[in-house]
């Protein structure tokens, strides 16, 4: 009849799996994995279940949690050839309890793949439940056998569900203690390992109650040492409280359930005095709580005893009572006499006291006390690498994904002209401009911010002689320096004669070649033009503001700042003027060349600061642009300017001359 609501139930077993012995007289037998599944059959078990045969665990998937070199060892191992590998079985703990065996290597890949198939299975929530009774082996160690186990695909399958579920709980109700699985998750706090087991003068020696884990798993490692004969009532009554405060408290995402058979009454190597139906409790109890929950085997070396209780348990997971009559199958005659379903106690003396038990289930309720409730898990989803996509064309253009240029080893967000404008101007002002008030050694007394540096401190060309505007043009869209040619009047003087002071100011340090479209370079310009418009009216202003509080302002400096102030809203700010209005009014005004008076709008003015300390204008060659005219006017400033060459309008000394 149905116990409970059903669930879908995964089975994994491989007929191969009962091919394999250890050795005579060993008490490990694989063969009763084929005398479980042969009740599992004959009771129509299968019916219910979905019956998978899993592919085999390969070294990779083993060395998950195992060391390379033991998987590489287990897999070369044989009785043959075992005695070239002395020194690596000692190393690896391999001899005695866990011989050297003909297809060692594949029984662990069936032990392993089926856990491992089950984990996934849940994690892809193709079932409830998924059994492997083949599996359980919770003894090995990371890089060593141990009690019978050589790969611990518990652990293994542990792991292929933390990669879905935030916690595992892992419950073992095996008579030896889980020392592997503890010893594999001793330090986190992502698993919960419940272990039931005999303590004392018992293997492995593991399993005190005050073993609680380390570190960020301090308290996660639950252990209950049992002593010897405990019964169905006694093991009830610590098992489903302990198990019930700890998942109220850790709150799993699953739950692994490792059924040892060898805590059933009458084992050869246990102690304990369970029935069947005492095993299969806990088994139900777990089911109950509805969580995805993988089901596998363990020790048991009573084979008639564990088959029973496997079988058994199997209805239980798929919600059917079967027995007591057993159907005839390939066993049978194991079976015998009574060929019954069912394992009973003994009137073995159960050394467990209440008294005892309530203290160790008391101390366990406080170390669990100790824990986080539900410890949280960061889930972070890992962040696709952009640069593997071949085809960057179907990528989002509003995507923030920094790239460095190609060219000019920028980070851009984008190489287009739209979005490249930006980062190339901060880049380009970075590298080609220096900075204000620094003067060079060479020339003592001339600051860096001259008219002559017009080129070499912007990035776009403000008017250039009608003989070299293509040249210019094209140099400066790549950022290369521009050379005056012979014949350009920015090479030399009035007199024609060349000046060591009228060669362009470059920087010595080589600049980046950046090659930018027709359409780039315009949008570079519009956005500098832009830039400096709104620098100069700021700067305008601010020079005023202080003019109107130090002193009173001449008819003719107003005149000299209207027309100042008219002339650079229309123009570009170039670095090389002098920073505030009231310096630009202590400075002497040239003659422009051609006598035109500086008044004059059509020709343009030019102002070239000098040094306080001087009396002479030293001789420089200037470049300006009139915003009005695509040509610029060069200007060759005497060395001594003259009393008539000055005309209304213009300031005859600077105030800072001495």
């Amino acid at each position: 009849m149905s116990l409970e609501q059903k669930k879908r139930v995964c089975y994994f077993y491989d007929a191969n799996v009962g091919n394999y012995h250890y050795g005579p007289g060993h008490p490990m037998r694989p063969h009763r994995i084929r005398m479980t599944h042969g009740l599992v059959m004959n009771y129509k078990l299968y019916k219910k279940l979905e019956v998978f045969r899993a592919k085999p665990a390969n070294n990779w998937e083993m060395t998950q949690f195992h060391t390379d070199d033991y998987i590489d060892f287990l897999s070369r191992v044989t009785p043959e050839n075992m005695e070239q590998y002395q020194k690596e079985q000692a190393k690896f703990n391999v001899g005695d309890d866990s011989p050297v065996f003909d297809g060692l290597f594949e029984y662990c890949g069936l032990s392993a793949g089926g856990s491992m198939e089950g984990a996934a299975r849940l994690n892809r929530g193709l079932c409830d439940i998924a059994i492997n009774w083949a599996g359980g082996l919770h003894h090995a160690k990371k890089s060593e056998a141990s009690g019978f186990c050589y790969v611990n695909d518990i652990v293994l399958g542990i792991l292929e569900l933390l990669r879905y579920y935030a916690r595992v709980l892992y419950i073992d109700i095996d008579v030896h203690h889980g020392d592997g699985v503890e010893e594999a998750f001793y330090t986190t706090d992502r698993v919960m390992t419940v272990s039931f087991h005999k303590y004392g003068e018992f293997f492995p020696g593991t399993g005190e109650l005050k073993d609680v884990g380390v570190g960020k798993g301090k308290y996660y490692s639950v252990n209950f040492p049992l002593r010897d004969g405990i019964d169905d009532d006694s093991y009830k009554s610590v098992f489903e409280p302990v198990i019930d405060k700890v998942i109220e408290w850790y709150r799993p995402s699953a739950i692994v359930l490792q059924c040892g058979g060898d805590s059933l009454s009458g084992d050869k190597l246990g102690c304990f005095n369970l029935s069947m139906k005492g095993h299969a409790n806990c088994v139900r109890y777990v089911k109950k709580f509805n969580l995805p929950t993988l089901v596998l085997g363990g020790g048991g070396y009573t084979m008639r005893n564990v088959a029973r209780a496997w079988a058994y348990e199997t209805g239980v997971v798929v919600g059917e009572e079967i027995g007591p009559e057993m159907p005839y199958n390939d066993y049978y005659e194991y079976f015998g006499p009574d060929h019954q379903l069912d394992v009973r106690s003994s009137n073995m003396e159960n050394m467990n006291t209440p008294d005892y038990l309530e203290k160790i289930k008391t101390q366990v309720f406080e170390n669990l006390s100790r824990t986080l409730f539900a410890p949280s898990v960061q889930m972070q989803e890992v962040p696709r690498d952009h640069d593997m996509s071949d085809n960057e064309d179907e990528m989002d253009p509003d995507d923030r994904n920094p790239r460095k240029c190609c060219r000019c080893s920028l980070e851009l967000v984008d190489c287009r002209a739209d979005r490249f404008v930006f980062a190339a101007l901060e880049h380009l002002w970075d590298k080609r401009v220096v900075p204000d008030n620094e003067f060079y050694d060479d020339d003592e007394g001339e600051a860096q911010g001259t008219t002559s540096n017009a080129k070499s401190r912007h990035h776009q060309n403000h008017g250039l002689d009608d003989d070299n505007d293509s040249t210019e043009k094209d140099n400066q869209a790549h950022h290369i320096k521009a050379e005056p040619s012979p014949s350009s009047p920015s090479a030399s003087n009035g007199n024609g004669s060349d000046q060591e002071d009228t060669q362009p100011m470059t920087l010595d340090a080589p600049q980046p070649t950046i090659s930018v479209t027709e359409d780039e370079e315009m949008q570079i310009a519009e956005a500098l033009q832009e830039e400096n418009r709104k620098q100069a009216e700021e700067n305008i202003k601010t020079d005023l503001m202080e003019l109107d509080v130090e002193e009173p302002i001449s008819e003719t400096q107003a005149s000299v700042e209207t027309k100042i102030k008219e002339d650079t809203a229309n123009r570009p700010e170039n670095d090389n003027q002098p920073s505030t209005t009231a310096d630009l009014l202590a400075e002497p005004v040239q003659k422009v060349a051609g006598g035109s008076n500086v008044d004059s709008e059509e020709e343009g003015e030019v102002l070239s600061p000098m040094p306080a300390t001087e009396t002479t204008v030293q001789s420089t060659t200037t470049t300006m642009t009139a915003p009005s005219s695509s040509s610029s006017l060069v200007v060759d400033a005497p060395t001594d300017l003259p009393d008539e060459a000055l005309e209304d309008g213009e300031i005859a000394d600077s105030p800072n001359e001495s």
